[in-house]
């Protein structure tokens, strides 16, 4: 009978450090303390999740990305030993697949299937269709009142807007699919919402794709139905994979617009910077910057050792968990100097916000070109945006999968 990690876990001397970690509250865009801690005294260290589970925390940048390299490290969510987040997640593992959890190469083969679409040169294509939302959104805001909720004023509708373009699924259903989607990434959601909501969704793809096969246009959920009437997938695959790709699509991207504008104005010297500058090379590289210094995908990226691995001084046994935190990874000091310091004329390529290695985010140049978009358009557009109410009083989102706000209320000088 196989043993579950909960039942295997050492004993430790003292209490194990529970993760997820809360964030400092003087510091909302830092890696919370515990893990830094952690970085700096054992950067390989067993952590207890809600399950009473004991996976490895890896905080270490090198660590880090030799494990997501390394093929003895398996994404598979279905292996025993694999850290989930939550009962929901586990239930939601157990009833439907994604190409993101599984392993070459399965994963290699359902991929391939994705990736044109999100070409560099189909995703640059898009950028003055981008360009001109983005400034309609803009005048929006412009003529109406003040203060406005940026997220959902222009963080949210942007990337919904064109995932919903690029995939074909109708906008006019944002609110059911954004809503359903913040279930499925909220760690408090019971087993019961995590079910309703992938249901919900899938079965809403699934009549999509029904129409696609029937009447095909220029959308990647015709190129999946095309994929079902070759008999590479199923119909109810085909709809699994349109889930992943709505959520993922909207989600990040919203969340880095948003907190992305709230470290600009705590660090005015750097939005300057960007207020005052045409350069899209100047624009590109704070992108990077911003998306090191706030890795919103704050859940740490899960694994399970597929043989026994010796790194940082430890021994991860086969079949123990492995969360592989990259907000500590990305403020890791042998790799960026003064990773504390919103630098956006540093050099932050290497950062891990996408991940790493062969499962590193299938979406990155279109989510890098929205941001691009939004960051050398927004603060030149309204040069004196600011809060509307103190840093301390913004809703955090410290209950999901990606890091954020809930709210983010602005307004400006007319």
């Amino acid at each position: 009978m196989t043993e579950t990690l909960a039942e295997t876990a050492p004993e430790a001397e003292e209490p194990l450090p529970e993760f997820p970690m809360p964030r400092a509250t003087g510091c909302p865009f830092a890696p919370p303390p515990t893990a830094r801690a952690l970085h700096s005294e054992r950067p390989v260290a067993r952590v207890r999740l809600w399950d009473g589970s004991a996976p490895w925390l890896v905080t270490g940048y090198a660590d880090q990305r030799a494990l997501l390299a390394d093929p003895r490290v398996s994404a598979e969510n279905s292996r025993p030993g694999y850290p989930h987040a939550s009962a929901g997640f586990r239930e939601n593992a157990r009833r439907r697949r994604s190409f993101v959890t599984m392993d070459d190469p399965e994963h290699a083969r359902i991929r391939r299937m994705v990736t044109g679409p999100f070409a560099i040169k189909r995703i640059e294509a898009m950028r003055p269709e981008i360009q001109k939302i983005t400034d309609e959104l803009i005048d929006t805001m412009l003529a109406g009142p003040t203060p406005v909720d940026l997220v959902r004023a222009l963080a949210l509708p942007l990337p919904s807007l064109v995932i919903c373009k690029l995939l074909g699924v109708p906008y006019e259903d944002h609110d059911f699919f954004q809503r359903n989607s913040s279930l499925l990434i909220n760690r408090h959601s019971t087993v019961e919402e995590v079910v309703g909501a992938n249901e919900a969704l899938t079965d809403y793809l699934d009549e999509l794709v029904a129409a696609k096969l029937a009447h095909p246009a220029d959308d990647m959920l015709s190129e999946l139905a095309a994929r079902v009437t070759a008999g590479e997938l199923t119909q109810r695959d085909a709809a699994n994979m349109g889930v992943l790709l709505l959520i993922a699509g909207h989600e990040t991207t919203a969340n880095m617009i948003a907190l992305g504008t709230v470290a600009l104005l705590e660090n005015p010297d750097q939005l300057a910077v960007l207020r005052e500058t045409e350069d899209p090379k100047v624009v590109a590289r704070a992108v990077e910057e911003l998306l090191r210094y706030l890795t919103i995908v704050h859940n740490g990226r899960r694994r399970v050792a597929l043989d026994d691995i010796e790194i940082g001084g430890e021994t991860i046994r086969a079949g123990e968990g492995i969360i592989i935190y990259t907000g500590t990874g990305n403020w890791d000091a042998e790799v960026f100097a003064e990773p504390e310091r919103l630098d956006i004329s540093r050099d932050a390529r290497r950062h891990m916000a996408f991940g790493f290695g062969v499962h590193q985010c299938l979406g990155q140049p279109l989510a890098r070109m929205e941001l691009q978009v939004v960051y050398g358009t927004l603060y030149r557009r309204i040069p004196t945006l600011r809060l509307a109410t103190g840093v301390d009083q913004l809703p955090f989102k410290e209950d999901g999968l990606v890091y954020g706000v809930y709210e983010l209320p602005v307004t400006w000088t007319s």
